[in-house]
């Protein structure tokens, strides 16, 4: 049940989100200075050191007035990815070992799969929706390595469901898009604090949880797809990493995103491109035509080739010089 009256405007519950998340922010940016600051490497997209783990702010922010405004299954969509949240920030603060993070995005995995979709998924479906859910978790994270990329993405992602939503999970999702919001307003280059595992492993799950909502198949196939430039990138990244032998969750600097700023390209323009073609997708989405939604993924993917081959530094370069700079640490 929500706090407030079911007729009140959530644009007023987003501007509150951001008010809260950027003032939030100011606040603990000396802590995060002092406890979890991120010292830049050779696999860094950055080149001074910028704290970590201000994702915590808007998983909060977000998650609290989402359970206050709303009043639909979206309301608590966010409470079910916080245990996640809270691993994250263990890990930005001790890295776990990989096996624990895989464990905490599996039960993550099963507890949207239990509690959230709008339809029953058949038993023999589980184990797919198991890989499919820590696979997105994975590749949201992994694509976290520029200023604004992953929180510009999300704004959109998150954006699109709560238009496509009814009131109820319209007023519960528009917190969160505020909250982000305000955190892109630290995070946007050049970036004063970057959200880490605590945030980017909770967006993965949330927008798992958010693909599980939709009310068919159709619908739930086509929200997947507007994320189409961030799952993408990482998807195709993985299976080329895997097909030179790379260990696939191995610190690497060879996504796409990362081999166009390597090019040349500012952390800002790379961010706009991505956002703006989640947008565009989330546009064919919201007007509820498969068919030209496929016809804008079609042309995202033949423009990624294109900026692939023509733009990015080359994969097989990335690669050499990631191999070398791998070797040069070894005693």
């Amino acid at each position: 049940m929500s706090l407030f009256p079911q007729e009140a405007a959530p644009w007023g519950f987003l501007l509150l989100a951001v008010l809260l998340t950027w003032l939030l922010l100011a606040l603990l940016l000396p802590v995060l200075r002092r406890r979890l600051l991120d010292q830049p490497n050779a696999r860094s997209s950055h080149r001074r050191p910028t704290p970590r783990g201000g994702g915590v702010v808007f998983v909060v922010v977000g998650s609290v007035l989402a359970t206050l405004c709303g009043w639909g299954p979206a309301s608590w969509l966010p409470v079910f990815c916080l245990p996640l949240a809270l691993v994250g920030l263990v890990d930005d603060l001790r890295d776990l070992p990989p096996g624990i993070r895989y464990a905490a995005q599996l039960l993550t995995a099963v507890v949207l799969l239990v509690l959230v979709p709008s339809a029953p998924l058949p038993w023999w479906l589980m184990p797919l929706g198991l890989l499919a859910i820590t696979a997105v978790i994975n590749f949201v994270n992994f694509m976290d390595g520029l200023d604004g990329l992953v929180a510009s993405c999300m704004i959109v992602l998150v954006a699109a469901a709560a238009l496509a939503a009814g009131p109820a999970d319209g007023a519960a999702l528009a917190p969160m898009v505020g909250a982000l919001a305000g955190f892109l307003l630290w995070n946007w280059s050049p970036a004063q604090v970057f959200m880490g595992d605590v945030g980017s492993t909770f967006l993965g799950a949330l927008f798992a949880g958010l693909v599980l909502l939709q009310p068919d198949p159709i619908r739930a196939l086509g929200l997947l797809l507007v994320a189409f430039p961030l799952l993408g990138d990482a998807c195709v990244c993985v299976l080329r990493r895997l097909g030179a032998g790379e260990r696939v969750f191995q610190a690497h600097r060879l996504h796409l995103y990362q081999r166009l700023q390597q090019a040349g390209w500012s952390h800002a323009r790379v961010s706009l491109l991505y956002a703006g073609a989640t947008a565009v997708l989330a546009l064919g989405w919201l007007l509820a035509d498969p068919w030209s939604q496929a016809l804008l993924v079609g042309i995202a993917a033949a423009a990624g080739v294109g900026l692939d081959r023509r733009v990015a530094v080359p994969f097989s370069r990335a690669l050499a010089l990631s191999r070398s700079t791998a070797s040069r640490k070894v005693p």
